[in-house]
């Protein structure tokens, strides 16, 4: 079933995942199905089971889908938020390489000017960047609780975030027992009201005690 798994995805993804994965591990193959129907999804599995993409290639391939039409505009799609501001850093290194890397395929397969950005904003983000990322939004926004909540009490950043889809909570288990997790959770209310449509919301974590709860 695991191979199975990708052949949901646009070809361009399908051969990049296999020039650089031996195949989808079972956290990404249990995940992508329900993901790329739009429901909420819940992943708790060990580090290195390949929690990221088992959350953002679904994402990631909507984007390709969009940008192979030409009908990918500048706006934020995706919002992945993790409560620790090295690891946003992390992620978004960890994307934007990947992203690469599938543009370069898709030209390769005949598809020019693919574009998926990434940027990261957090307290550490230098003014110039966040105002560049203000007039062009990324597609996928990495950022910290404190940042999201941020963004959305000013004007422009409710502009960049009207569009959102998808919101990718990391490290789940480290804001689900306090007052930051609460806050978290106002703030992603007020972004699907902002939206004005459910969004699709899904949790990471290696670490989920006790997961009903979570």
């Amino acid at each position: 079933k695991r191979p199975m798994a990708l052949t949901l995805f646009h070809p361009v993804i399908q051969r990049w995942f296999g020039s650089r994965f031996a195949g989808p591990t079972d956290p990404q193959a249990r995940a992508w199905p329900a993901i790329r129907k739009g429901e909420h999804v819940l992943i708790a599995a060990p580090t290195g089971s390949g929690k990221t993409f088992a959350a953002f290639l679904a994402a990631i391939d909507s984007l390709l889908r969009q940008a192979a039409k030409g009908d990918l505009p500048d706006e934020t799609q995706v919002v992945y938020v993790s409560p620790l501001k090295a690891l946003s850093n992390d992620i978004q290194k960890n994307l934007a390489e990947p992203l690469e890397e599938i543009a370069a395929a898709a030209h390769e397969q005949g598809l020019s000017g693919i574009e998926i950005r990434t940027l990261v904003r957090t307290g550490d983000t230098p003014q110039a960047d966040r105002a560049a990322m203000i007039r062009r939004p990324p597609h996928i926004l990495v950022t910290t609780p404190e940042s999201l909540y941020l963004l959305l009490t000013a004007v422009r950043g409710r502009n960049m975030l009207k569009n959102v889809r998808t919101v990718i909570v990391d490290e789940i288990h480290a804001v689900a027992r306090d007052k930051r997790g609460s806050h978290l959770s106002l703030t992603l209310e007020r972004l699907a009201a902002l939206t004005g449509k459910p969004l699709q919301r899904i949790g990471l974590s290696a670490t989920q005690k006790p997961i009903e709860e979570i």
